[in-house]
């Protein structure tokens, strides 16, 4: 995979991976423990949620800004780190207020927009020297892999502490009590029948008979759970910080590079007038990339809500191989067998270990399967891991599809993959919005359980969908950002990037506003539409952008 590509482009893939890992525990139960320890409502979860990934994002700016200021991207990079560890620590301690969890959520921000932006960055000057400059687009989608690798396990993990920690406390895990809670304990709850009914299931030790007790145990034991997951997190900072201070020499020093051009001779700074054209074209995908975030990152708000609210909590055996991580894992092992010994040009010893692979994953997959029961309980959070899954499996499939397009000169452009990928988004809206006819409203349930459950199929073909349009999208608009930003500008032009992501996940409150008013199909219609309508605009302007990208 790595093969042709520069060292430092391995240093940044695993860093990242690291810092993605844990980023993405937290993520995938953020809006649930908002609401499980604090008692707020969908719109009040998602409008924190909303402002802190903005924060996440628009504050890549101020980081670009910092590191194309002093040129030491790499002491910018390592500070970030620093931060996000602290921000971790703060909300993996149990019993804080809301106010600390948000002074520690925000300090994540903090330190992740002076990290994140300014490390593609880096990836992207390693593509700057002509040896590796073809490479660029496929070393993104490499580098894209890594933070999905990370991503994938992150769900799980998260899932995994909470419920460890739960059980340890006599209870089961019901995604629907923590909010029947709180309506007890504020005597908001008129029907205590299916409160005792529900509590009574969840209680491993017998029935429960003084349920105000239950109540304040069962918020207490289950966020409690979910700020030992934050602190997963923190460790997952402490990883990626060795790999970062032990390997990052490997990566280029801004200031050395300038130095070298300087003495050979070479042109650093381009004249104002091709900048700004540059500039422009950057400025109108940012547009773009705007409206894409705003749906896509619906997984971890409203899409959630979807998994928790209207998907049905269990599933056979056959499907459960796919919410068991260690079940996937076995899938997965039986897979990559099947590569390493159908491979071209493979050695002997190679195959042997692929035929072994097969065997032993699928010996497991049978032990995990044969252990389930006709009904097996899933979380509504672990749907999260299937946008990453999928993005490490496609990734080299649509990289082999691009290669062999490029062989024969028909490769999209840049910009024309990004008008393409909203396309797809589109489609993907569209399949979930099918699976949302005849649904009660969210209005209408008034907190309570869903009677309507749906297949578990429409969410995860949603996000498979959906992961193809990020490939085309996400990557793609990283590379377009290295190769066409400003030499002088290459820190604070990939903020631009992470920042029309702020603004697109500032505008994530579409999705909790609306949860409570409008009907479900037409809530994931208004992300349908904002993503046709991001694609018309970008075929547009298709001529300008690929002026720009064959000038760069």
């Amino acid at each position: 995979m790595f093969k042709g590509h520069p060292k430092g482009l391995i240093v940044a893939f695993f860093a990242n991976m690291g810092e993605r890992f844990g980023f993405y525990t937290m993520m995938a139960i953020l809006v649930l423990f908002l609401q499980a320890k604090y008692g707020l409502s969908e719109k009040e979860a998602g409008n924190i949620y909303s402002w802190f990934y903005f924060g996440i994002y628009a504050l890549a700016l101020l980081g670009g800004f910092i590191a194309d200021f002093t040129k030491n991207y790499k002491g910018v990079i390592l500070v970030g780190i620093l931060f996000m560890f602290l921000g971790y620590s703060v909300i993996a301690v149990p019993g804080m207020t809301l106010t600390v969890t948000v002074i520690g959520l925000f300090t994540i921000a903090f330190g992740n927009g002076l990290f994140k932006g300014n490390l593609q960055a880096l990836v992207g000057q390693l593509y700057d020297n002509e040896k590796y400059s073809k490479l660029r687009d496929s070393a993104f989608m490499i580098f894209y892999m890594g933070i999905n690798i990370g991503a994938f396990f992150a769900p799980n993990a998260a899932t995994g502490i909470r419920n460890w920690f739960l059980h340890s406390h006599g209870y089961a895990h019901d995604a629907n009590l923590p909010a029947l809670c709180h309506q007890f304990i504020d005597g908001k709850l008129t029907d205590t029948a299916e409160f005792q009914k529900l509590a009574d299931t969840v209680c491993l030790n017998g029935q429960v008979t003084d349920l105000t007790k239950f109540a304040n145990e069962y918020i207490d034991v289950f966020s409690v759970g979910y700020n030992y997951a934050f602190g997963i997190a923190a460790i997952a900072m402490i990883i990626s910080l060795l790999c970062y201070v032990f390997f990052n020499k490997l990566l280029p020093n801004k200031k050395v590079l300038e130095k070298t051009a300087a003495a050979a001779g070479q042109q650093i700074k381009m004249p104002w007038a091709e900048e700004k054209q540059r500039l422009i074209a950057l400025g109108l995908v940012f547009i773009v990339v705007i409206f894409f975030w705003m749906s896509f990152h619906q997984n971890g708000l409203s899409l959630t809500f979807f998994a928790r609210d209207y998907t049905t909590k269990t599933v056979g055996s056959v499907t459960n191989i796919f919410f068991n991580i260690w079940a996937l894992l076995s899938v997965i092992g039986v897979i990559g067998g099947f590569i390493m010994l159908i491979g071209k040009n493979r050695t002997f010893v190679w195959r042997i270990a692929g035929a072994v692979l097969i065997i032993a994953g699928g010996f497991l997959t049978y032990y995990f399967y044969s252990g389930y029961g006709s009904s097996n309980e899933i979380q509504p959070e672990t749907f999260q891991q299937f946008n990453p899954l999928f993005i490490v499996f496609l990734t080299p499939i649509v990289l082999i599809v691009f290669s062999s397009l490029n062989k024969h000169g028909k490769e999209p452009s840049t910009p024309k993959k990004i008008g393409i990928g909203m396309i797809i988004a589109a489609i993907g809206f569209f399949i979930i919005l099918i699976g949302s006819l005849g649904l009660t409203s969210p209005a209408d349930l008034n907190n309570a359980p869903s009677p309507d459950r749906v297949s578990p199929y429409w969410l995860i073909n949603g996000y498979l969908i959906m992961t193809i349009a990020e490939l085309f999208l996400s990557p793609m608009g990283l590379s377009f950002v290295s190769r066409v930003a400003p030499p002088r500008f290459q820190g604070i032009m990939q903020g631009g990037w992470l920042g029309a992501t702020a603004i697109g996940n500032k505008l994530l409150f579409v999705g909790s506003y609306f949860w409570g008013i409008l009907e479900l199909w037409q809530l994931w219609a208004i992300f349908m539409v904002c993503c046709i309508l991001s694609a018309i605009f970008i075929f547009s302007i298709l001529k300008k952008l690929e002026r720009v990208t064959k000038a760069a």
